[in-house]
């Protein structure tokens, strides 16, 4: 098992690079192309058309600092909370929670955003250079200066 714990980083950094190409991917049209039907189904589902751009800012920035490593627990967070409104305004979960296939895609997207906001980016991220290791705050634990 410590074999599969050295792993860590590397299964840290895929699972970020996976979901920073996703939103990446659902975000850029929100804010870059097609963002006045956007605004129209945002709309179209109870929501205020601005909506869009803010699910886009999300979506877009959230992804390209998961593919970096930069700033990973807030931008997790972010994602995470906004899949949640998804599941529950949009994919109707607490409606009919048996219809997996209904929601599933955001549902997964939701488990791993919250895994990357509780675990960090881990070591191969930018995270981990400029507030880990090297300059700034050191990882290791301070010794409690004596009094004498």
């Amino acid at each position: 098992m410590q074999g599969l714990e050295k792993l860590k980083p590397l299964a840290l950094l895929l699972l970020r690079v996976t979901l920073g190409v996703i939103f990446i991917y659902h975000g850029y049209p929100k804010l870059f192309g097609h963002t006045r039907q956007t605004m129209d189904a945002f709309a179209h589902m109870g929501f205020p058309p601005y909506f869009a751009y803010l699910a886009g800012v999300i979506e877009f920035f959230g992804g390209c600092l998961l593919l970096i490593g930069l700033f990973t627990r807030i931008a997790g967070l972010l994602i995470a909370a906004e899949m949640a409104v998804a599941l529950v305004q949009v994919q109707r979960i607490l409606e009919a929670p048996r219809a997996v296939h209904n929601y599933e895609f955001p549902l997964v997207l939701a488990a791993a955003a919250f895994t990357l906001a509780s675990l960090g980016a881990g070591l191969i991220s930018f995270d981990h250079v400029l507030f880990h290791g090297g300059g700034g705050r050191s990882s290791a634990p301070r010794k409690a200066k004596s009094k004498n």
